[in-house]
């Protein structure tokens, strides 16, 4: 085993390839991992980060390389052998059963007992004993589905630790959490780090690594940009090895007066869930030309339904949405498109695009029946395709044309056509849900200065984000969303992000077990 000062190297990737059959996902991929140590694999979107930690786990098979355990050589042909030999991985979107508590959870798959009998005492006790020896404390009895993100994502740490991982993989682990979730996580992962596990974190963020990697690894289109004991690089440095190109980290937004009137006011709105129950719960706000009101709030708090109700694609239950001082509650989607009320939604893939059209068709979707994009009965092609150019030259928008159907895009430029078609139609309302989602340093900037352009323009805009810093970087106003309801409004320069995600949990401290 090599050694590194005090360190072991527990962990080598040598080599890696992943050949798809049209991308080049991973090449010649060499990486070490110690014990004890924090590692950050940090990359845009696309860079071949989660395909080589799916190697690693047993998801995928290299095309060619190998991996190295304690010196030795191994090979996964799925998770259960990743596991076998000490591997956890906590994926951003949680694999846990919500009917089932926590203890179950943590133990399906692996129970204890004889003879198709489950000894559930023994083995909530040694859950128990991790939890305490972790600090990872959590109701060992409630169910998941009662549990804050959080908290969950304390369970999948807990599981991977009762199948004995010594190196855990976390991909994107702050996506969800609030400050002071992440502080808290921060707290576990450098207490599993004393007890000699090791750590892998798949990230986009600056902040994340700076904050708590020992060394880093760059990955940009499938390779390895750069390697760095983390204390030695500047964010902007990352930044740069992460796009090949200097980076605005910080938005320049100028302080802008509001001297109009509201635009768009929402009065009392009441939305009822899917489970028929409300989830929007007799909310007002407004906003004005010229302003970005940002509503902040951990996910699943109603703000999808909200974004659906003010888009016209949900049923309003009571209250009443005003554009213009007109009520437009039972106004169609179109209406509200031609009205020049424009949305970027959270899913760009489902809501945002029709994925196998060519990005020409995309760009004219909401206004394709008028003109110039059509004309008596069938569509201008030739115009829709000359707009397109302009809009992709216009919005930087990587492609080899306009005719390349938008499902061959990468994520940020796929967000990049949303943005196009939408401002393109001078909306004089914006509607923006979680318009940088999953995308790299590189692409936010871009989207952020788009933003801030339609702000200047007049536009009215509301966003909706769970990135606190994507928040503070736009918003002129935040508002707090908890439980369907605005709980607390904030100038922008008048609170912090401690003091939001202090709210965005409802305004309590938060207990466990």
């Amino acid at each position: 085993m090599a050694l590194t000062g005090e360190k072991q190297i527990c962990l080598e990737m040598l080599s890696i390839v992943k050949q798809f059959p049209k991308v080049l996902a991973n090449n010649n991929i060499n990486i070490k991992l110690y014990t004890g140590e924090i590692l950050a694999l940090l990359g845009e979107n696309g860079a071949g980060k989660s395909t080589l930690m799916n190697i690693l786990y047993g998801l995928y098979k290299p095309t060619s390389g190998e991996i190295l355990l304690n010196g030795q050589a191994v090979t996964f042909a799925s998770p259960r052998d990743a596991i076998r030999h000490g591997l956890g991985m906590v994926h951003q979107h949680f694999m846990l059963v919500e009917t089932l508590t926590v203890t179950e959870n943590i133990i399906l798959g692996v129970e204890p007992g004889r003879g198709g009998f489950v000894d559930y005492k023994a083995a909530r006790e040694e859950v128990r004993a991790l939890s305490e020896r972790y600090h990872l404390h959590v109701d060992l009895d409630e169910k998941i589905e009662n549990l804050s993100v959080g908290l969950q994502q304390r369970v999948e740490i807990l599981k991977a630790l009762y199948r004995k991982a010594k190196i855990l993989i976390l991909d994107e682990p702050t996506a969800v959490l609030t400050p002071q979730e992440v502080d808290e996580l921060f707290v576990v992962i450098r207490k599993l780090v004393e007890t000699g596990v090791s750590i892998i974190i798949i990230t986009h963020k600056l902040e994340e690594v700076k904050a708590i990697s020992d060394r880093v690894y760059i990955l940009r289109r499938g390779e390895i940009t750069g390697v760095h004991r983390t204390a030695e690089a500047t964010k902007a440095q990352l930044a740069n090895y992460m796009v090949g190109r200097d980076v605005v980290l910080t938005v320049n937004k100028v302080p802008k007066e509001v001297t109009k009137p509201p635009v768009f006011t929402i009065n009392n709105l009441t939305v009822i869930g899917d489970n028929k129950i409300p989830v929007v719960k007799n909310l007002s706000l407004a906003a004005a030309p010229g302003e970005i009101v940002g509503i902040a709030g951990v996910d699943g708090n109603g703000q999808a339904e909200l974004a659906e109700a003010i888009r016209g694609l949900r049923r309003i239950e009571s209250g009443s949405l005003l554009y213009k001082d007109k009520i437009i509650n039972g106004d169609s989607t179109q209406f509200r498109i031609r009205k020049k009320m424009g949305y970027v939604p959270a899913d760009r893939r489902r809501f945002g695009l029709v994925l196998p059209m060519t990005i020409s068709e995309n760009m004219a979707l909401g206004h394709h029946l008028d003109k110039p994009n059509a004309g008596w009965f069938n569509l201008c092609r030739d115009y829709m395709q000359s707009n397109a150019k302009k809009l992709v030259t216009d919005f930087d928008i990587r492609t080899p044309g306009v005719g390349v159907p938008a499902e061959q895009l990468s994520g940020g430029n796929q967000q990049k056509v949303i943005l196009a078609r939408e401002f393109s139609w001078t909306p004089e309302f914006l509607l923006v849900s979680q318009p940088t989602r999953g995308l790299d340093v590189g692409a936010i900037e871009y989207i952020h200065t788009q933003i801030l352009r339609m702000r200047d323009n007049d536009v009215a805009i509301l966003l909706i984000s769970l990135e606190l810093e994507e928040i503070f970087s736009l918003s002129d106003r935040i508002l707090i969303i908890y439980e369907g309801q605005i709980i607390k409004e904030f100038q922008a320069g008048g609170t912090n992000e401690k003091e939001v995600g202090f709210y965005m949990t409802g305004g309590k401290e938060r207990s466990h077990e």
